[in-house]
């Protein structure tokens, strides 16, 4: 706890003083030169995130609200300085990029001050919590001119990179609708709030993990929570509507990704649940999500119809046209076009059917490279090429998926969007959920509304 003092000093400035208000350029480097990274959270996803960024790169701060985590980190980037609290990492000036692999509600406030500050970011989909946080952090990274890069990182692999090209040279026709699903939740989703077990391990930094959520009391492991992890850290904070985005949130920004670039889509401008509501905690236990969008040059029509399925839902598997006995992957998109269909896998390979028609044609796939979606953001870093998940393209995405776990609330109701006002102009209850208020203490310049 070497930091505490400095973390109170820090605390008692003034809220605009967390971040510089000003732009401070990053340096111009050569293709040569070593980039300085930054990671706020290093263990799970966030370990995969800064090892992926960091080849040929100087790694200079970690962060991480759980000390046994920093710890191992602190053995793979020796020369790393260490910090509990992300806002005393960005006081370190040598500073130039970093890497955001923290709970979904924290990605917006980490994120837009490190921005703020001219720092590149990668950020863990989706890139926030909120729609109102996404579309902020999308102007805030222009005008800071950034790179920036979502986790979205089958964007860059061979499978979605050959289903793109395959719907954008009619392989299948004009896309009539689409559908995409997943087999999450794999955590606990529709149940309450469990009751408190004792303060947080002494490991554990839990004003710090909670952040500009709400305060609430730690609950550590207990009946029915897999590999003793608590109810919130490190894993199963996904299910709760305070901290995560459920399993549409979680999984949305992956697999409606291929639907969403290959036919050119804006973010949609109706959604509806077929699914039950949230209990106040927790998103459902299942969801059916609908969305509209308006049409393309590679859709069939003036709309383009698009479910999202989850927790064991799935399309009808005879619209996959699959040969008898096959079944649909466990997480995947299907394409129904005037032709024909195409089926991919999340992550997989796509497929034309039905077999005895377009299945026979051989397809040319475009090689990709999941890392390639780390190398390229280092790449614009350093001024040279555009990450293709930059937050231009995947802030509207996110906004697209993050509407719908607004629809979740409202089972039943179709919601008209208006993406120009952020704002459901047929259900003003509905707005309440496009941004929330962040903690007494914790409010971030730049997501104030």
């Amino acid at each position: 706890m070497s930091h505490i003092a400095t973390r109170r000093s820090f605390l008692k400035t003034s809220a605009a003083s967390l971040v510089v208000p000003y732009f401070v350029p990053t340096p111009a480097f050569g293709a040569n030169e070593r980039l300085n990274l930054a990671a706020v959270g290093v263990g799970g996803k966030g370990k995969v995130d800064i090892a992926g960024a960091a080849p040929g790169q100087n790694v200079v701060a970690i962060c991480d609200v759980d000390e046994r985590m920093l710890a191992k980190a602190a053995k793979t980037y020796p020369g790393a300085k260490t910090y509990h609290d992300w806002r005393q990492m960005l006081e370190q000036t040598d500073i130039d990029a970093v890497t955001v692999s923290t709970p979904d509600h924290m990605h917006a406030p980490v994120a837009v001050s490190a921005m703020q500050l001219g720092k590149h970011v990668y950020v863990q989909k989706p890139v926030a919590h909120t729609v109102y946080e996404t579309r902020k952090m999308r102007e805030i990274a222009t005008a800071q001119k950034v790179a920036t890069q979502m986790g979205n990182q089958h964007h860059s692999g061979t499978g979605y990179r050959t289903l793109v090209e395959l719907i954008r040279s009619g392989a299948i026709g004009k896309v009539k609708e689409a559908h995409t699903w997943s087999n999450r939740p794999i955590w606990p989703q529709g149940i309450g709030r469990p009751k408190p077990t004792g303060p947080a391990p002494d490991h554990l930094h839990w004003d710090l993990w909670l952040g500009v959520a709400k305060e609430r009391p730690f609950v550590g492991p207990g009946k029915g929570r897999k590999r003793g992890r608590g109810a919130y850290h490190p894993f199963n904070w996904r299910g709760w509507l305070e901290f995560g985005v459920g399993a549409l949130g979680d999984m949305g920004c992956h697999i409606i990704d291929p639907v969403v670039w290959s036919c050119a889509l804006a973010p949609a401008q109706r959604v509806w649940s077929d699914g039950p509501a949230p209990n106040g905690e927790t998103f459902p236990k299942w969801g059916v999500i609908h969305f509209e969008f308006a049409g393309t040059q590679y859709t069939a029509g003036d709309v383009l119809p698009v479910t999202w399925y989850d927790g064991g839902k799935k399309p009808p598997v005879a619209l996959a046209q699959l040969p008898a006995g096959k079944s649909l992957p466990s997480n995947g998109s299907l394409f129904v076009g005037e032709k024909g269909v195409l089926l991919c896998p999340h992550g997989g390979k796509p497929r034309l059917l039905p077999e005895e028609d377009l299945g026979q044609r051989e397809i040319e796939f475009v090689q990709g490279d999941t890392m390639r979606h780390y190398s390229e953001w280092i790449d614009a870093c350093k001024g040279t090429g555009t990450p293709s998940s930059n937050f231009d393209y995947s802030g509207p995405l996110t906004e697209t998926v993050l509407l719908g776990t607004i629809a979740i609330r409202f089972p039943g109701q179709k919601l008209q969007w208006d993406s120009n006002t952020l704002t459901v102009t047929n259900l003003e209850q509905a707005n309440h959920f496009v941004h929330h208020e962040y903690r007494r203490g914790w409010q971030v310049p730049g997501l104030s509304r």
